[in-house]
């Protein structure tokens, strides 16, 4: 095993003392060909390229002497001290960070980043790191070759942002380009880059702009002042009784990264609380005058959502792919085209036992397992005299 592993991360400035102390006793030094053609790397040291980090990781091991790892940024953000670190390899690492390469992209855009979320964007988690950058008004992506600005514009069609893509931070090339969304897939851009995806959150509700938190990424307490969910159906608009609602959101299991579709969304009750848990949400309604209750209403409760006008299953057609879906009343050909697309797990309700049977067998025929419920709700009065009294048959289907 080597008998030192010190894992430096550069940012274009001069190393420091520690950094140039580990890089003049190194035997050993990996990196990308940009670092190790930087002028402290000793030349009389073996250089490995760094590809696979396994793979450097295994010859590292192997290496009697004084081992140097070189990396962009942090190293320990988003960055090869997890590879290194595996138990697998046995190694003991000493870190000397550089200025991050978020840290360093929110700078250049002048901008706090206390309240914003980062996301690694890969050709594997592309789609949940744009389905962050949906619900959540200020991301940073680290990008990859094949996930980069381009495929996350293409991604969020139909969702206003503005991009403030950094390429080449810390180097010569350098350069800071801000543009709508719209227009980020037109050009083609420079690895390594980091990609801010800021905007689309305007809310009159506390907490939401303004103010500083006390944890980063998101506020837990965000949005607003309201504790818990599967609030009264009063909040909303009334369409849908609490009850039904939590019993839907807890077979949803809605996350961030996860994208929900809500389809006859009526007052937007189960997207907004959808969105609540950081789950990227569209809502569809038939109804105008639904869609635009639903945006006003997700604007005051502090929450991201895309409203789409249509009817399904046509509308559906254009939208991208959904993690989860909830189907506000149980119709057979919309339950169809829902199971078409393999969400992990749809849910929906039925006023009569013959549409729940038929929702059940589109459901069960699209691959599905479905759970079966009779769901009674019964309001009270300030007297405990019965006020309203809610049946309903709720389906809850998980993809097999």
């Amino acid at each position: 095993m080597a008998d030192r592993v010190t894992v430096i991360g550069w940012d274009g400035s001069p190393p420091s003392e520690a950094a140039s102390a580990a890089l003049s006793a190194a035997t050993l030094v990996a990196g990308t060909r940009h670092h190790l053609a930087l002028p402290h790397v000793p030349r009389d040291a073996e250089h490995i390229v760094l590809g696979s980090i396994e793979i450097a990781a295994r010859r590292i091991a192997g290496h009697r002497g004084t081992a140097v790892v070189l990396a962009d940024g942090d190293p320990g953000f988003f960055g090869v001290v997890r590879a290194l670190r595996d138990p697998e390899h046995g190694l003991e690492v000493e870190v000397v960070p550089g200025v991050s390469s978020v840290a360093r992209a929110f700078a250049r855009a002048g901008m706090p980043w206390d309240d914003a979320r980062v996301v690694a964007a890969t050709g594997r988690t592309l789609r949940r790191a744009v389905n962050v950058c949906r619900a959540y008004p200020k991301v940073a992506v680290l990008t990859a070759p094949g996930a980069g600005p381009a495929e996350l514009a293409l991604l969020l069609t139909g969702v206003h942002r503005t991009f403030v893509i950094c390429e080449a931070l810390g180097t010569e090339q350098e350069q800071v380009t801000v543009l709508t969304s719209d227009k980020v897939a037109d050009h083609i851009w420079r690895e390594p880059n980091v990609v801010l995806v800021v905007g689309g959150m305007t809310s009159t509700a506390p907490g939401v702009a303004g103010r500083g938190g006390w944890i980063a990424g998101r506020d837990p307490g965000f949005p607003g002042p309201v504790r818990g969910w599967a609030l009264a159906a009063s909040e909303y608009g009334g369409h849908v009784p609490a009850q039904v609602r939590a019993f839907q959101l807890a077979r949803l299991g809605p996350r961030t990264g996860d994208l929900v579709w809500d389809i006859g969304a009526a007052d937007g009750a189960i997207a907004i609380e959808a969105a609540r848990f950081g789950a990227a949400v569209i809502a569809v309604d038939a109804d105008a005058d639904a869609c635009d209750w639903i945006t006003v209403t997700a604007r005051r409760g502090g929450v991201q959502l895309h409203v789409v006008h249509g009817t399904a299953p046509q509308v559906l057609e254009d939208l991208p792919e959904p993690d989860v879906v909830r189907i506000g009343r149980a119709d057979a050909e919309v339950v169809a085209a829902c199971a078409a697309r393999r969400p992990e797990r749809i849910v929906t309700t039925a006023a009569t036992r013959d549409k729940a049977e038929a929702a059940t067998r589109a459901l069960q025929e699209g691959g599905y397992a479905v759970e079966r419920a009779l769901l009674q709700s019964v309001e009270l009065d300030s007297e405990w005299a019965e006020r309203e009294r809610s049946v309903t048959f709720a389906l809850s289907a998980t993809r097999r």
